[in-house]
């Protein structure tokens, strides 16, 4: 028994990546419950065993995808806000590294499975999300501070701040990537709805 296992695993390259994107796409198209561990492993042309090589059960799978993407596009709007500039100029690119990450293929399909679907989470790990979320909000929420000092925006509050992150999570609802607008072009607009000119 063990000797087919190791060949299977063998067999079976390192496709951890793979069946995250995977899982992230079914668990937006279809919902977490009705995803089952099959259909993850056909997607990646995987026997449908194989996917408990890499993650224990299927929460494990949604636990990925949700606190990967969280940790994508926390690290590219951090890299934002870490870059010298005026504070418009820093909050410019913090809406284009969000917009960007989240309207990528990839994306759009973690924030419909962030979205709808966390709630599926066992408590340890939502707890775990909630942290992770609070730090990426902070980020935010400092940005809308330094505009604030700067006079370039009238209210940096909470409400503020949830209206933000509403009005850009919720592009991925509208957004079409032949549409007639670039990320760069719907980025400017929601600064220059916010800011004063």
């Amino acid at each position: 028994m063990a000797a087919s296992r190791k060949s299977v695993i063998k067999d079976e390259p390192n496709r951890r990546a793979e069946i995250v994107r995977a899982a992230s796409r079914l668990f937006a198209e279809k919902g977490y419950s009705a995803t089952t561990i099959r259909d993850i492993a056909k997607a990646v042309d995987m026997q449908s065993g194989s996917p408990f090589y890499h993650f224990k059960t299927k929460h494990d799978m949604l636990r990925a995808v949700v606190m990967e993407g969280m940790e994508i596009i926390t690290r590219a709007v951090g890299e934002a806000a870490a870059r010298d500039g005026t504070p418009r100029d820093i909050f410019d690119a913090m809406l284009l590294a969000h917009l960007e990450q989240l309207l990528a293929e990839d994306g759009r399909h973690f924030a419909a499975t962030l979205l709808h679907e966390s709630h599926h989470l066992e408590a340890a790990a939502l707890a775990e999300l909630i942290e992770q979320k609070d730090a990426y909000e902070a980020l935010w929420q400092k940005a809308l501070r330094e505009l604030k000092r700067s006079g370039e925006i009238e209210d940096d509050s909470h409400v503020t701040r949830l209206f933000l992150m509403g009005a850009l999570n919720w592009t991925v609802q509208w957004y079409r990537p032949n549409g007639g607008r670039t990320v760069k072009q719907i980025a400017r607009q929601i600064s220059g709805m916010l800011l004063k000119s």
